[in-house]
């Protein structure tokens, strides 16, 4: 894909000509580069591409977006740029507050070339969000918002005993708590790209029933994957993310190539014709 401040590679991993790509939303307040550990694990698959939006990382001085329609706009901007360039396919991966991201990218995305399915990790489905915990933690400042937020896992005790250390970590994780919850969801017509559902069995914040309304959001019923943990399950086992990604992308690829010999033989010469000629 084009070079762009929206998109992380590894640095230290090379993938020679990746068959697709995978573009990943992290979590609340989560830092896109965690997602370029996993390029190990899908080899020359894919290749991960972690969003980075203006205001993070190396962005940040750039303003922030100030709502979550507005950071989709951003992000699907850039990747439909970047896909005017490439011709091998991708996939969006996010977790939780990034699944939601990922969503209304896809929204903004079905039906341009080269995407090839949505992936969501530890995320009620759209129209029932924003749910009302995040609603009321988003509403709380200092200690009582750290203590809210700890409900969903992904705070590392040195946060959690120490407030210099929260004043300089959390402000991230409020933004984007305040942006879900100012999500408004609206109805719109099914993805028709595959949609894919991974949630740890014991995640107290994600049920079986809230991921019924999934269903809705899909052209094809959704892919369920669940596996052994809470809202961060993949903290300690990322393959529990990598090994539905990799054949997800290998998939992907097979359709692509298949796709581009079907038009390369329809607009071949007919066999008869060329002999008469």
């Amino acid at each position: 894909m084009v070079a762009s401040p929206w998109f992380l590679t590894s640095e230290t991993v090379a993938v020679p000509g990746p068959a697709a790509r995978v573009l990943c939303f992290p979590h609340a307040g989560g830092n896109p580069r965690t997602f370029l550990g996993w390029q190990p694990a899908l080899r020359d698959d894919a290749q991960v591409l972690a969003v980075c939006p203006p205001g993070r990382g190396h962005r940040f001085r750039e303003p922030a977006p100030g709502s979550l329609a507005e950071l989709a706009d951003g992000s699907a901007a850039a990747i439909a740029l970047a896909a005017t360039t490439d011709d091998r396919p991708f996939l969006l991966f996010g977790h939780s507050f990034g699944a939601a991201l990922a969503f209304e990218v896809a929204r903004r995305l079905d039906g341009i070339r080269g995407f090839a399915g949505l992936v969501v990790s530890g995320c009620s489905a759209p129209s029932l969000l924003p749910t009302p915990r995040v609603v009321e933690a988003a509403r709380l400042e200092g200690p009582a918002f750290t203590e809210a937020v700890g409900f969903f896992g992904g705070l590392p005790p040195e946060v959690l005993d120490d407030e210099a250390v929260q004043e300089l970590l959390l402000p991230h994780l409020k933004a984007d708590f305040r942006m879900v919850a100012g999500y408004r969801y609206r109805p719109g017509a099914p993805l028709a790209v595959p949609v894919t559902l991974l949630n740890g069995t014991d995640d107290p914040h994600v049920s079986a029933a809230a991921l019924d309304a999934w269903s809705r959001e899909c052209a094809a019923p959704p892919d369920r994957h669940w596996t052994d943990g809470g809202h961060f399950y993949f903290e300690d086992r990322p393959d529990a993310v990598t090994s539905v990604l990799r054949p997800l992308a290998r998939a992907a690829a097979a359709s692509a190539a298949s796709a581009a010999s079907a038009a390369a033989a329809a607009t071949r010469p007919d066999a008869e014709y060329v002999e008469l000629i």
